[in-house]
């Protein structure tokens, strides 16, 4: 009885992290989209939105580069 329930734990447990890291994932999307949409980047496949990003000028090339950095910037390694 006792092994029954470690197991149903450990269950509740792993469906709860993936839910989590989908919810992540889809922000990440999100965020990414709307960055993209901003600069008129409307493609959806990666070599569209290469070419699209190889036409910008460098001043909206690095303005997008620095949003992207700060978007995904990890908080857990800052000193």
């Amino acid at each position: 009885m006792k092994n029954s329930n470690v197991k149903t734990a450990l269950g509740a447990f792993a469906v709860l992290g993936l839910v989590m890291v989908a919810n992540k994932m889809y922000q990440r999307r999100k965020a990414m989209k709307a960055i993209l949409e901003e600069y008129g980047i409307k493609e959806k496949t990666a070599f569209g939105v290469v070419d699209k990003i190889r036409e910008m000028d460098d001043e909206k090339y690095l303005e997008m580069k620095n949003k992207i950095k700060n978007q995904y910037e990890s908080e857990c390694c800052k000193k």
